[in-house]
């Protein structure tokens, strides 16, 4: 008998088997098919369980979500945008699975208040900073959930003064401005040539001027964000992870910048921001909590 946690990302899903203490490991990946995102999720979901008898299942999603209606509504998924049952599905696939459900920025700051930088802590906030920006927030000692599943959202945090369109309809959110995707499309249309948020983190760290000024650009944006939600939630811990937020001093120098700028208020200016210490997968792991917080639950009955 297994569990399993799910990760719903926003160009990608990855599926892999929880144990008691959080590890997850038999992962498996793949590409989110934009014809028919269930399909390779569904056969995601049943070559990770192999033979073995599914015990819980827990899902982290990247938003919007309707985590009471157990639908999931992702941005990047034009099949999906208007709402997916995907409780409903993964119970069809495994009938007597328990299953639990969150937000991918959920999922993360459950994973680092457990077993990563915010443990033995009350309140933080985590971000995932990769294609996207997402993030949790942990208050009084539980990560929030909202009306809807949607608290921590703080990729649609407005950056003062900018207007890129974001695909959620409006304009200047932060993750129009410094998530992966949006920073390379940014840096591609000022004449950089490359196509990866790798590629572009490396041309800045060779001192390429296109690529330090779009990487300073994300930076500074996410040190604004950052700044903004500790006053407003007023945390002074911030770990941020991703395969973006990985790209060193062209985004970690702006980012350290403004924050330095910005967190002037007392209970903040000892705003601490630091780059997570999971490996990558940290909602994957956040999802796995659920589902073994959910059997653990149950054996208590």
């Amino acid at each position: 008998m297994v569990v399993l946690a799910l990760d719903i990302g926003a160009t990608k899903f990855a599926v892999g088997v929880v144990d008691p203490d959080y590890t997850v490991h038999s992962v498996r990946r793949a590409a989110v098919a934009v014809e028919d995102p269930w399909a390779v999720c569904r056969e995601l979901l049943l070559a990770v369980a192999g033979d073995n008898e599914v015990r819980a299942v827990g899902i982290g999603s990247a938003g919007p979500v309707d985590v009471p209606a157990g639908v999931t509504r992702p941005l990047n998924f034009p099949r999906w945008r208007d709402g997916f049952p995907i409780v409903e599905r993964v119970r069809s696939v495994f009938p007597g699975a328990a299953v639990r459900f969150a937000i991918d920025g959920a999922c993360l700051v459950l994973a680092e208040h457990r077993v990563g930088g915010l443990r033995g802590l009350d309140n933080g906030l985590a971000l995932t900073v990769s294609s996207g920006v997402g993030g949790g927030v942990l208050a009084d000692g539980r990560v929030l959930r909202g009306r809807t599943g949607n608290a921590g959202h703080i990729g649609h945090i407005i950056v003062p003064g900018d207007e890129t369109p974001c695909a959620c309809g409006g304009f200047g959110c932060v993750e129009a401005v410094a998530g992966g995707m949006s920073t390379v499309r940014w840096a591609r249309a000022q004449g950089w040539t490359g196509a990866t948020g790798i590629e572009l983190a490396q041309a800045a760290h060779d001192g390429e001027p296109v690529a330090v000024a779009a990487m300073a650009r994300a930076g500074t944006a996410l040190g604004r964000a950052v700044c903004s939600a500790a006053a407003l939630l007023d945390v002074d811990r911030v770990v941020i992870g991703g395969g973006f937020a990985d790209s060193g001093e062209p985004l970690w120098g702006p980012l350290r910048a403004a924050v330095d700028r910005h967190a002037g208020l007392e209970f903040i200016d000892a705003l601490t921001v630091s780059l997570s210490t999971l490996p990558e997968g940290a909602t994957l792991v956040g999802a796995g909590v659920l589902a073994i917080d959910e059997v653990a639950w149950a054996e208590r009955g």
